[in-house]
C-alpha cells in the first residue's frame, strides 16, 4: 500500500508550560511541493469523512489535536492508521480511497497537498476507483 507514516520534527522546551512545535518542510520531510494546505474542524466523535480517492494529488494528513483514523484502500487491500499525536504525519500517495473517522470530539485534521483543488481529480465513487486500480494495473 502507498502510504507513509512519518515523525514529525518535534521540539519541546525544557519547561512544560512552554509546550512544544511540531513541523514539516516541503520537499525535505514530505517528497512533494506544497500547493494547497486545509485543515477540517469542529466534527464531531463517530463523523465518517472523506470516501474519495486522488489521481494526482499527494496529501500528508496530520491531527495536531485529537485522534482521528484513516482507513486506507487501495483496490486490493485495506489498511488503518491512526493519528493521534501532533508528531505523527501520513504521507498518502496517488490512487489510495480514504475514508476518516473522528475518535474524539473537535479533533482536527490538517492536509497539505500537492496539487491545487480540482473536482475532476477526485474520484468520488467507490466502484469508479476500483475500475480506475484495475485499468492502471493493465
Amino acid at each position: 500500500m502507498k502510504y507513509d507514516l512519518l515523525n514529525l520534527n518535534a521540539v519541546k522546551k525544557d519547561n512544560p508550560a512552554d509546550g512544544g512545535i511540531t513541523y514539516f518542510e516541503s520537499e525535505k520531510d514530505i517528497p512533494f511541493k506544497i500547493r494547497r494546505v486545509y485543515y477540517i474542524f469542529k466534527t464531531q466523535e463517530g463523523m465518517h469523512r472523506g470516501f474519495h480517492a486522488h489521481k494526482l494529488n499527494w496529501q500528508l494528513l496530520f491531527c495536531p489535536m485529537g485522534s482521528i483514523e484513516i482507513i486506507l484502500n487501495d483496490g486490493k487491500e485495506t489498511e488503518s492508521v491512526l493519528l493521534d499525536s501532533p508528531s505523527k504525519g501520513l504521507v498518502l500517495h496517488p490512487g489510495l480511497w480514504r475514508e476518516m473517522i473522528w475518535h474524539k470530539n473537535d479533533s482536527i485534521l490538517c492536509v497539505a497537498a500537492s496539487e491545487y483543488y480540482d473536482p475532476d481529480e477526485y474520484i468520488r465513487d467507490f466502484d469508479e476507483f476500483i475500475d480506475y486500480v484495475n485499468r492502471k494495473d493493465q
